[in-house]
């Protein structure tokens, strides 16, 4: 039987995949809100509502804008903290900012914070997820990986075919190089990767088909 299921939606101007990751008796994670009109909190509240889940955490891959718009709405609708890497704090902070570049007004985040790193082991039910820390897009992109279903969510890490930025925020592109090889690469060839924009794809795959690994 299948212990757990992901749950994708696309937000936002950016196209960002957000996560929903949920058991058969209705426990789940809320990976990267990116949602950013009523209508896509709708569709998350409705999606969430008609499954009976209840949200236990709020996990980030990272904290860039776009995989935060919805984070101050969700933390509020469901009284929870943000679960992020400690160097995704000013990242965060820095968003309010950043998004006045962009010719658009962002709050600024008022909810708790709750660090977690490669220490951390989070479940859902009695299923383990692991943290691999893959900085490199951003200072404290994290990856969390559910061995059980052989599956990892990549954040902006790895996409299908290609490799997350580095030209935004303490982005490095030897670092992320080194985080793919080391922390992604190295995980049996028929994982699974949910990236955070684009389609899934697989580890073997783009070992083989990335031309940033090549």
């Amino acid at each position: 039987i299948k212990m757990l299921t992901l749950q994708q939606f696309t937000f936002n101007p950016f196209s960002e995949n957000t996560y929903i990751l949920y058991s058969d008796k209705g426990n789940a994670f809320l990976i990267d809100p990116g949602c950013s009109t009523h209508s896509e909190e709708q569709q998350l509240k409705t999606f969430i509502a008609e499954k009976g889940l209840t949200i236990e955490k709020i996990l980030l891959t990272h904290a860039h804008i776009d995989h935060v718009f919805g984070l101050q709405w969700a933390c509020d609708t469901y009284a929870l903290p943000v679960h992020l890497h400690p160097y995704e704090k000013e990242v965060l902070e820095r968003n309010p900012s950043d998004a006045r570049l962009f010719g658009f007004t962002f709050p600024e985040f008022d909810g708790q914070i709750v660090e977690i790193d490669t220490h951390t082991i989070l479940y859902i039910d009695d299923a383990p997820i692991t943290l691999r820390f893959v900085p490199g897009h951003s200072p404290g992109s994290l990856a969390f990986y559910v061995e059980r279903e052989a599956f990892i969510i990549s954040g902006d890490a790895l996409f299908r075919r290609s490799i997350g930025r580095t030209d935004l925020y303490k982005g490095n592109t030897e670092q992320l190089l080194s985080s793919i090889r080391s922390q992604l690469l190295t995980l049996p060839e028929q994982t699974k990767v949910y990236s955070g924009h684009g389609l899934p794809t697989s580890i073997g795959e783009e070992k083989q088909h990335n031309p940033f690994l090549q």
